[in-house]
C-alpha cells in the first residue's frame, strides 16, 4: 500500500460511525463519530488522496463499505469481528479504541479480511434468508398444532398422513374443544398464509436467478435442488474465492474439529463455523445423495461398516461432496 495517503478504521453503529484517519506513519490526524452517512464519513476523514478503509463484518457493514468504495471511491475492506477482538491487547473496549485498532491492522497489513459480497449476491442473500424465516415459522405453527392435540388427547385415525389433505380435512372436525377450535383455526390460517408468501417468494428467487450460470451449474447437478442452489449462491458467492475444497469445507461449518490433548486424541464434532441454516440444508442434500446417488452411497456404506454413526456418515458425506463441489465449481 505504497501509494495510499490516508488509513481510515470505521467502527460501526446503526446511527452513527466512529471515523479514524490515520496517516502511512501511524499519527492519528482524527479520530471522531460522525453520521452514518458516506458523505459526512468521507468528510469526517478529510481525505487528501488514495483511501485504504476497515470496517468490520456486522449487519448494514457491507452496504456501507459498497457505498464508500463506489461513491467516494475509497478501498474498503471488511474485518473480521472475531479475529480483530482476539489481536486487540486490552481488556478495554470503546469506539476510539476500536476504530484506532482498524485503522492501524489495514496499515500494517494485518487486517484480517472476510469476503465483500457484491450487491447481487448480498440482495439474493436476503430473499433467501427470509425464505428460511417462513419456511422456520412454518415448522413452529405445525409443532404447536401438534402440541394442541396432545394437550386435548386427540388422535388422528390411522393410514392419514400428516398435514395430507384428508389429514386437514378430519382436523377441520375433530373434537377439540371451543378455545382449541378456535385456536386451532388461528393456526391453520397462518399456515395458509407461510404457504402463499413461500410461493411467491420461491417464485422471486427463481425470476432473480433465472439467469445466473453458477445456479444453473448448481441445479444441473444431482442431488441439487433449487433451495440448495439459492443457498449456495448466496451464502458462498463465487467459488474461486477459496483456495481449496478443504477450506470451503470449513466455511460451511462441515469440518470436523480437533479436541486432541496429550495422548488423547479425539474430535468434538463438526466446527462452530458458517451460517448455521446453510450447514443444515448440506447435511439435508447429503441425506438425498445417499439415497439416490452410488458414489456417496458407497461411501457411506463403507463408514457405516465400520461402525461410523449415521449423523457422522451423513456430515461425512456432505464434507467430501463441498469438497468435490469445489473443483467442479471453481475450475
Amino acid at each position: 500500500m505504497k501509494n495510499v495517503a490516508l488509513f481510515v478504521g470505521l467502527d460501526y453503529h446503526q446511527n452513527s460511525v466512529q471515523v479514524c484517519a490515520m496517516d502511512p506513519s501511524g499519527r492519528v490526524l482524527s479520530n471522531r463519530k460522525c453520521p452514518n452517512h458516506w458523505r459526512a464519513i468521507a468528510r469526517a476523514a478529510r481525505e487528501g488522496g488514495h483511501v485504504a478503509a476497515a470496517i468490520e463484518a456486522a449487519t448494514g457493514a457491507a452496504d456501507l463499505a459498497d457505498e464508500l468504495t463506489r461513491q467516494a471511491g475509497w478501498q474498503v475492506s471488511l474485518a473480521h469481528p472475531g479475529y480483530v477482538r482476539r489481536m486487540k491487547q486490552n481488556p478495554d473496549k470503546t469506539d476510539f479504541s476500536d476504530a484506532r485498532m482498524l485503522a492501524d491492522l489495514v496499515r500494517v497489513g494485518y487486517l484480517p479480511r472476510v469476503w465483500l459480497a457484491p450487491e447481487e449476491v448480498r440482495e439474493l442473500r436476503r430473499l433467501v434468508r427470509y425464505r428460511d424465516q417462513l419456511a422456520r415459522e412454518r415448522r413452529a405453527v405445525k409443532l404447536r398444532v401438534r402440541a394442541l392435540l396432545r394437550e386435548q388427547r386427540v388422535v388422528a385415525p390411522p393410514g392419514l398422513g400428516r398435514w395430507s389433505r384428508a389429514w386437514l380435512a378430519w382436523l377441520e372436525g375433530a373434537p377439540l374443544s371451543a378455545q382449541g377450535r378456535w385456536v386451532a383455526s388461528r393456526h391453520l390460517a397462518h399456515l395458509g398464509w407461510l404457504k402463499e408468501s413461500l410461493r411467491a417468494v420461491e417464485r422471486r428467487l427463481a425470476a432473480l436467478t433465472a439467469q445466473d450460470p453458477v445456479v444453473e451449474r448448481l441445479a444441473a447437478l444431482r442431488g441439487v435442488g433449487p433451495v440448495t442452489a439459492w443457498w449456495l449462491r448466496a451464502e458462498v458467492g463465487d467459488f474461486s474465492r477459496f483456495r481449496s475444497g478443504k477450506q470451503l469445507a470449513r466455511f460451511c461449518g462441515l469440518s470436523p474439529r480437533n479436541a486432541s490433548s496429550g495422548e488423547r486424541q479425539a474430535d468434538a464434532g463438526l466446527v462452530r463455523a458458517g451460517n448455521p441454516q446453510l450447514r443444515a440444508c448440506l447435511i439435508q442434500a447429503a441425506h438425498s445423495l445417499i439415497r439416490f446417488d452410488a458414489r456417496w452411497q458407497a461411501l457411506a456404506a463403507g463408514m457405516g461398516a465400520r461402525g461410523k454413526p449415521r449423523s457422522l456418515v451423513t456430515a461425512a458425506v456432505a464434507n467430501r461432496w463441498m469438497r468435490w463441489l469445489h473443483h467442479q465449481m471453481a475450475a
